[in-house]
């Protein structure tokens, strides 16, 4: 699966990148697990359908009543289509220089060493849509006023989110501009229950499949795909010792296509089948 650059796709100007910039997504079809490196960071408002976002250390789903902010990296992105024929969402996407300018003039309090989920769930309210619609109708004003209309109406949004979520939102923004570079070991730990295929972790781990598996087995000493193996069965039946969900509710969770391949595997390795637990 071939890797998509946003927001370079949809910039028509390839030579240069804006500081703020306004596209309308919409597609009608399903996509599962696009991988993506996203240079920006950038606003999902989702309108229509369903979002799920896979990072390196955890995942987010949201759906029409939710938007996302979204720290730059590189990411899974999944958009399903919901009751309706078409799925779409604005992005507004910014550069660093406009968000650093922001902080420095509207955040007094920094805290440069922060460390939280590369993500933020926003609440589409009244105030989302009527905001929405405002970035349609300035998309129609001559380009010479662009460039201004789109940054106040990038600081009005800022200031509208953090006067409705207050010093969680502020913290959340000033950990957009700090260089965090999660180890290896971190993405790997994290990804153990979860059903992400070894080249979807890689990517994560911005490394070529290959490379990864020399780095995983110079750490481990095991290759990745019998570590992810044992760690996601040992998980699966501890699960099933606990008696709340069946083999059935439980086996896509870990990695497998269906319930066969799932007891085979997990017969093999424990000496009964997942129903007899």
């Amino acid at each position: 699966m071939s890797i998509e650059n946003i927001p370079e796709v949809y910039i028509n100007n390839k030579k240069e990148t804006p500081d703020l910039f306004i596209y309308d997504f919409r597609m009608t079809d399903d996509v599962v697990k696009s991988k993506v490196n996203l240079s920006m960071n950038m606003f999902s408002f989702l309108q229509i359908g369903r979002k799920q976002v896979h990072f390196a250390g955890t995942s987010v789903m949201v759906n029409k009543d939710q938007s996302l902010l979204l720290k730059k990296g590189n990411w899974l992105w999944t958009e399903l289509l919901d009751t309706e024929t078409i799925y779409h969402c604005k992005l507004l996407f910014f550069s660093e220089k406009i968000l650093k300018d922001f902080i420095d003039k509207h955040l007094k309090n920094k805290k440069r060493n922060t460390k939280i989920a590369p993500y933020f769930i926003i609440r589409n309210d009244t105030y989302i849509t009527s905001y929405l619609n405002s970035l349609s109708t300035i998309k129609e004003a001559p380009s010479i006023f662009m460039t201004n209309l789109l940054s106040l109406k990038f600081e009005e949004l800022m200031l509208y989110l953090i006067n409705k979520y207050g010093d969680v939102f502020e913290t959340y923004l000033q950990s957009l501009i700090i260089n965090e570079n999660s180890t290896f070991e971190k993405v790997v730990e994290n990804q153990v229950h979860s059903n992400l295929k070894l080249e979807e972790i890689a990517f994560l781990c911005n490394m070529s499949l290959s490379t990864f598996k020399r780095h995983f087995i110079d750490q481990y000493k095991i290759s990745p795909g019998k570590w992810f193996k044992n760690k996601r069965l040992q998980k699966a039946k501890e699960i099933l010792e606990h008696g709340d969900l069946k083999p059935s509710e439980i086996y896509l969770n870990f990695g497998y296509n269906n319930l066969s391949n799932f007891s085979i595997a997990f017969k093999n390795k424990f000496g009964i089948t997942p129903s007899e637990i």
